[in-house]
């Protein structure tokens, strides 16, 4: 039983199906958070897109000898490969079907955010011989993944949500909850470039802890959710609002987990924990609204 629950596990968290379902969760925030109802043609594309763009970056930076990877998850990965193709090429056609029903706002946006997520996998630049990609580039890795994260789960649920209910948000609310949720997201990524930072440093590169140190980056974690929890305070002039302490009570356990977060955690700490916030995030919204 507990082996047949592990392999399970393994196929949620490394197959990119939890990952998937956090963009979904957060996509649930910002329209819990507008006033709207789900908007599911949305919700479906955000989860396949997702899974299609983690799933294609581990197949592009594929390493040559993937069973004698340090990482659980990439070992796992390749493992399973014929199954993980399947479910790419799954996500590929569902994306395509639900990006026709979008608003042409939520398209463009979205070509874009593909552009920029392939670019962070890919090495399109090239310096002399030395050829990168965006996350090459010296502190941009981690605000790289919180921009497509934010502009996902913040800018195109408000786009279809106008389209589908017709509901109008002021341009300062829109500005708040971009702010707030990038800087909500770019201190959960921290911690994974901690734990990565002995191969990132052999890679060249120049992410935060990288140029910080790890207690630097700790600290920059804490600082950044103390923005956002002032951010939340702001927002639509709510001030204590039950959606103020649900979110405030998320960012306290984040702040938790990452204070506690070490690079010798085990990947189902990330992947699961860590990661897991993003959904329990909604999952507080939700109970707090029955208070």
């Amino acid at each position: 039983m507990r082996k047949l629950f592990t392999s399970f596990l393994d196929l949620v968290l490394f197959g990119n199906l939890f990952m998937a379902l956090c963009t979904v969760a957060q996509a649930m925030v910002t329209l819990h958070l507008i006033g709207s109802k789900p908007v599911y043609p949305l919700l479906l594309l955000l989860f396949s897109s997702t899974l299609f763009i983690y799933n294609i970056c581990i197949f592009l930076t594929r390493p040559a000898h993937p069973q004698r990877s340090s990482y659980r998850r990439i070992r796992w990965f390749f493992a399973h490969n014929r199954l993980m193709v399947a479910l790419t090429l799954v996500s590929v056609l569902v994306l395509f079907f639900v990006f026709l029903l979008l608003s042409l706002k939520s398209q463009l946006l979205l070509i874009s955010l593909g552009i920029l997520s392939v670019g962070y996998c890919l090495p399109i630049f090239s310096k002399g011989q030395q050829k990168f990609g965006l996350r090459n580039i010296p502190g941009i890795k981690s605000a790289l993944i919180a921009l497509v994260w934010t502009l996902s789960c913040v800018l195109l649920p408000i786009f279809e949500a106008e389209k589908t209910y017709h509901i109008t948000i002021s341009t300062a609310d829109i500005f708040l909850l971009i702010a707030k949720r990038f800087l909500f997201i770019a201190a959960l990524t921290i911690p994974f470039d901690i734990r990565d930072l002995f191969h990132d440093t052999q890679n060249g590169l120049k992410t935060i802890p990288v140029i910080f140190g790890e207690k630097g980056a700790y600290l920059f974690c804490q600082l950044l959710l103390t923005g956002y929890i002032v951010l939340l305070f702001m927002f639509k002039g709510n001030g204590f609002s039950r959606d103020f302490f649900a979110l405030t009570l998320t960012t306290l356990l984040m702040g938790w987990l990452i204070f506690k977060s070490k690079w010798e955690k085990n990947e189902y700490y990330y992947f699961f924990l860590m990661d897991g916030v993003l959904i329990l995030q909604y999952v507080l919204l939700m109970a707090f609204t029955l208070i």
